[in-house]
């Protein structure tokens, strides 16, 4: 497995390290073979605030110690997609259980629950939530989103020891796969910071999230 991929199975997390992404699409790629996803749909993507510009002096790769001191981190990549989070707002807000934190800690999507009212897609923070058959005649009909579709972080794959797509091929290792601790540990290794803020890392990481403090 990549070195990004320090543990899976029940417990284990997905992360970014923005410091390590490039923005080369490796991931969605992989995600899309993998799963045979359609070209027009996606299930993670990379998005890139501030392109072209420089960080503040001092905070050049050094993207979230620039945003900790109110200073600009230039251009910085987000791979985006669910993580999975343990204090995820879709579910909280699903009218009909459609959405579940399995005991694995896997945010699952029961299709046949979903009626398409899109309320995940304004709870969740880092637009993970797709809704690919929204333009379907039958969505249309009954004014819904149709089904919701999102990232299962490979799921399957982990059963059987392997890392996500994406994670496993990421040429810069910017997609991080372990317990919280493990993810922490490394990205202090690395000397990247965490990015998201205080309340998006209790939204994805609940109490664990004080491990990167």
């Amino acid at each position: 497995m990549r070195d990004g991929v320090m543990s899976t199975g029940a417990d284990a997390r997905i992360f970014p390290d923005v410091e390590a992404c490039i923005d080369c699409g490796g991931c969605v790629v992989a995600c899309k073979r993998t799963w045979d996803v359609p070209a027009d749909e996606q299930r993670i993507s990379v998005s890139t605030m501030l392109e072209g510009q420089e960080a503040a002096e001092g905070f050049n790769a050094n993207s979230a110690g620039a945003l900790n001191e109110g200073q600009s981190p230039g251009e910085t990549s987000v791979p985006m997609q669910c993580y999975h989070c343990e204090n995820a707002p879709c579910v909280s807000v699903c009218p009909t259980d459609s959405l579940l934190k399995a005991e694995d800690g896997f945010v699952q999507v029961r299709d046949s629950l979903c009626i398409g009212c899109q309320y995940c897609l304004s709870a969740c923070p880092f637009g993970a939530p797709q809704f690919p058959d929204s333009d379907e005649p039958t969505a249309r009909l009954f004014g819904t989103g149709g089904t919701m579709d999102k990232c299962t972080m490979c799921e399957e794959r982990q059963a059987v020891g392997k890392g996500p797509a994406c994670a496993e091929e990421c040429s810069t290792d910017a997609i991080l796969v372990g317990e919280a601790n493990e993810i922490a540990e490394e990205l202090d290794r690395r000397g990247s910071g965490t990015f998201f803020n205080g309340v998006a890392m209790e939204i994805v990481f609940g109490d664990d999230a004080e491990v990167f403090r």
